[in-house]
């Protein structure tokens, strides 16, 4: 992997990272799809 693609792989991660916490996003339980539905109003 060269130096570019890993400044920018690493650019990305922190991307999303800040995003989550910039906006508050709580992460569900991973209890598998009852925890997906109930969370289905905020997602759309």
């Amino acid at each position: 992997m060269t130096k570019s693609r890993l400044e920018a792989f690493t650019d990305g991660v922190v991307a999303i990272v800040l995003t989550v916490l910039v906006l508050d996003i709580k992460i569900p339980d991973p209890s598998g799809f009852h925890s997906l539905w109930v969370i289905r109003n905020t997602l759309l």
